[in-house]
């Protein structure tokens, strides 16, 4: 499955479902964002706009061929544009050249914003639980409310992240992602059930942007 998959409206019905499905176990209120990316990372765009720019340069100047003297600050300058805005425009490059530890703290930061903006943190029980998905990034980050011990929720409740993380950072598999996401309902289950007057406080429905 492709990346594209998870912006697709018929993703954002499945996923809905899914959320549905977690919180029909527990108390515990879901939130899912997709993010396209969590930085622009615009000092790769620079880098490879300048180093285009360098390697016709070196052209201009080294090339057997005449050129028109006058023209070459435009051209350079036309060769800086194309390589940042194909950085800007391709995954791969940035993948490639920014660091994983920069992507994962990228990820991350972004996902504690979203967890605020969204008002996760305003339930009543302060029992949500933000899954960020970051594709540039290929990372999926979990956010939790101070209502929630991670580590009062066992072993499932790690290998349920393993498996979040997994459906996205070995290539995006959708499938993979909406089994992982529902096999939280049994963990936050175990530790929040589900009860009769339950409010559903958070939207269901996923923020994909």
């Amino acid at each position: 499955m492709s990346e594209r998959e998870f912006f697709q409206p018929q993703a954002r019905s499945a996923v809905r479902s899914a959320i549905e499905h977690v919180e029909a176990q527990t108390s515990a209120e879901l939130v899912v964002a997709v993010r396209r990316q969590s930085d622009t990372y615009r000092h790769v765009d620079y880098l490879v706009g300048a180093a285009t720019a360098f390697v016709i340069l070196l052209v201009l100047l080294f090339h057997p061929a005449p050129f028109a003297i006058d023209w070459m600050p435009v051209e350079v300058l036309l060769a800086f544009a194309a390589g940042a805005f194909g950085s800007a425009s391709y995954w791969g490059v940035k993948r490639l050249l920014v660091r994983g530890k920069q992507k994962r703290q990228a990820a991350w930061r972004s996902a504690c914003t979203a967890f605020h903006e969204k008002g996760i943190s305003r339930t009543s029980g302060r029992n949500g639980v933000l899954v960020y998905v970051s594709m540039l990034e290929r990372q999926v980050e979990v956010v939790t409310d101070i209502g929630i011990d991670p580590a009062a929720l066992g072993p499932g409740w790690a290998s349920a992240l393993d498996a979040l993380r997994a459906s996205v950072q070995r290539g995006a598999d959708f499938g993979r992602f909406i089994d992982a996401l529902k096999s939280l309902g049994p963990v936050l289950g175990a530790a929040m059930p589900h009860r009769d007057d339950d409010v559903n406080e958070l939207p269901d429905e996923p923020d994909v942007s």
